[in-house]
């Protein structure tokens, strides 16, 4: 798929507002979705939305990150930066599915986990390095579809599986084109020539394989963005099902080891 914009372009596009939200994607895409919260250690992250639905008349479990609506809901959420409950209740469920032979889908719309000092105080590295070992070895097909930002390890945490794929407009990057430059330039202001630089864009991560497509969309047509989502997910629900726990992880393992 060719997409005429620029890397900076994209980026701005990712961060759009106009967007398609975590909501609007389990209303249209699943059937009963039934929200669960909390991480069973004390506390429950707004940023982290999971839950068991039906896909195709299929059980599956959902968890997809939240950036909210208006203005108070981006603010309890962290505009979609999850704290150290919100990636153990990702794990809690992914364990869940395991434990009931359920696939794994995520949403990924981040520009990484919460940097606060109180994410830091429960343990943010320890509950993201928790995710990586755990759901890379998760005995369920897991399938991450990218919608927006994919920041650093925060957006990792929940792309650890069988299947990545990216929304046209959207970016996958350790970090920021701002922190990039700042960091390698000590200028921000340099942020679009370090888009360039990153390789952050859909069509470059495909080419260098580290996702599995590139799916369109449009935001002026949401469901339609929907339907594409659809397609790619009932054939690799078709597919990955098939496979046994020891070919998924043996799969899964090759896919990481070649880039």
């Amino acid at each position: 798929m060719v997409n005429s914009k620029t890397p900076a372009q994209v980026v701005a596009a990712a961060r759009s507002q106009a967007k398609i939200t975590t909501p609007e994607l389990i209303e249209h895409l699943f059937d009963d979705f039934f929200e669960l919260h909390g991480d069973r250690q004390g506390a429950d992250d707004p940023a982290i939305v999971g839950g068991l639905a039906r896909f195709c008349g299929h059980p599956l479990t959902v968890v997809a990150t939240d950036k909210g609506k208006t203005p108070k809901q981006r603010v309890a959420k962290h505009f979609g930066s999850p704290e150290p409950a919100g990636y153990r209740k990702l794990l809690r469920l992914a364990k869940q599915a395991e434990k009931f032979g359920r696939p794994l889908v995520t949403f990924v719309n981040t520009a990484g986990a919460y940097p606060g000092r109180s994410a830091e105080e429960q343990g943010q590295g320890e509950a993201i390095a928790r995710c990586l070992l755990e759901l890379g070895c998760l005995k369920v097909p897991m399938i991450t579809f990218i919608f927006g930002e994919g920041g650093s390890g925060g957006a990792l945490a929940m792309a650890c599986g069988d299947r990545v794929y990216m929304l046209e407009d959207s970016m996958y990057s350790v970090l920021s084109p701002e922190g990039f430059a700042s960091i390698l330039w000590k200028d921000s202001q340099r942020a679009d020539e370090a888009a360039k630089v990153m390789q952050l864009t859909p069509n470059a991560l495909l080419e260098h394989g580290a996702i599995e497509g590139v799916i369109a969309e449009d935001e002026n047509d949401h469901l339609a963005t929907v339907e594409a989502i659809r397609t790619v997910l009932k054939r690799d629900l078709e597919l990955l099902t098939k496979k046994d726990p020891t070919a998924l992880l043996a799969e899964r393992y090759e896919r990481f080891r070649k880039f």
